[in-house]
């Protein structure tokens, strides 16, 4: 009997075995969504720690405001490529503990941006009582002229939608191929070793599954492992209602389909993460690890280009940021009589990591634009290279 497999939520392992029991194995995708996203018991629900230092990864926004302050260069520059409307929304998925608002807004505060005043912020969790929790911290740091409950406004809405680190967290079916026949593989449960989560094989579970794959021209090799995450089309038609003029700033990690499911990446890409450790047992510590897998950044263009938007540019975080005016911000700070030697080595050293294309500059960014005029782009993407 194994001793050592860090323990899962007691309640999260009853309700999905309980599933199990009553329905047989269900899909990975269904895991995943409790594991992560139960309001009561998962993941994203039960601690303001993630991602910190002191939780189980870290992001760009926690690793220094610079990257907030290098946002808030970009919403100025989309706000006054829409002519300055008198009310700029932005929508962030995946806000979490609000970190990258807060350096955005106080980035667009040092900057005298005109913006400040007449943006508009709506967070959208998994969680949607974190949503709440950050509105009272925007509200004591002095920016609570900013809030807009969901949905609220006026329509058409003008503005631009955040996504960092959020996409890779959306529920994933995982299929392979096996005797040349698409097979998906499901979560089931054993009583053996005191009871646990095992795979079990099947048949795809939706027709919607192969079909992805070819529109995107994709057939997986023989023992070939993969992903698919449906929910790509339920999040595009959502942010589409919000915003219906405007820019989309996508941050994560991932590749258009022919790289994504390449020869390169025969064991997919899912993993878990926990205590700034990455590995692939994905049925342990349910609701205390993260589930995440890359990005099909193809499925997200065809997605979004049903509601109307088009791709401006993918680039490297690292060229990304570049391109918006990190040099310059850079310059700009050490120019700065106030900033101590210990707060300069902080941020060179973070810059470092923001733009190491094995860290943080690997991740992609995903430029769309919808209702823009023809030839409209945004200064991150000048150093855009092919993907």
């Amino acid at each position: 009997m194994e001793t050592d497999r860090p323990s899962g939520d007691p309640v999260l392992v009853e309700k999905l075995r309980a599933e199990i029991a009553e329905n047989g194995p269900i899909t990975f995708a269904r895991f995943m969504a409790v594991a992560l996203g139960d309001p009561e018991r998962g993941y994203y629900a039960v601690s303001d720690a993630r991602p910190t230092r002191s939780g189980d990864y870290l992001s760009a926004p926690e690793l220094h405001p610079v990257f907030g302050a290098i946002i808030a260069r970009v919403l100025d520059e989309a706000w006054r490529a829409l002519e300055r409307p008198d009310r700029f929304l932005v929508r962030e998925y995946g806000a979490g503990n609000g970190r990258l608002v807060l350096d955005t807004l106080a980035g667009l505060r040092a900057i005298d941006s005109g913006l400040l005043e007449r943006l508009r912020y709506e967070a959208v969790e998994i969680v949607e009582r974190r949503a709440a929790m950050l509105e009272e911290r925007l509200e004591a740091a002095g920016f609570g002229h900013v809030v807009q409950a969901r949905g609220a406004g006026e329509r058409p809405v003008v503005g631009c939608v955040l996504a960092n680190e959020f996409l890779d967290a959306l529920p994933v079916h995982r299929l392979g191929r096996s005797g040349g026949l698409l097979r998906e593989v499901y979560v089931g449960w054993t009583d053996d070793d005191g009871g646990r989560f095992v795979d079990s094989p099947g048949g795809p579970s939706t027709p919607a599954l192969a079909e992805r794959l070819a529109a995107e021209g994709i057939e997986l090799g023989e023992g070939q492992q993969a992903e698919v995450c449906l929910e790509i089309d339920s999040w595009a038609a959502d942010m589409s209602a919000a915003v219906e003029r405007g820019f989309a700033v996508l941050v994560d990690y991932g590749r258009r389909a022919e790289v994504l499911y390449g020869p390169a990446r025969r064991a997919g890409t899912l993993r878990a993460y926990r205590d700034h450790r990455v590995h692939d047992d994905l049925y342990v510590a349910v609701g205390r690890q993260d589930l995440t897998a890359h990005v099909d950044f193809t499925a997200v263009e065809r997605a979004t280009a049903r509601h109307g938007w088009r791709t401006l540019g993918l680039t490297s975080q690292a060229e990304f940021l570049v391109g918006a005016g990190l040099g310059q911000l850079l310059l700009g700070r050490q120019a700065d009589p106030a900033m101590s030697i210990g707060e300069y080595t902080s941020l060179r050293a973070s810059i470092g990591r923001l733009l190491d294309p094995l860290a943080l500059g690997g991740f992609q960014v995903l430029v769309l634009g919808r209702g823009l005029p023809d030839g409209t782009t945004l200064a991150g993407l000048e150093f855009e290279g092919p993907r």
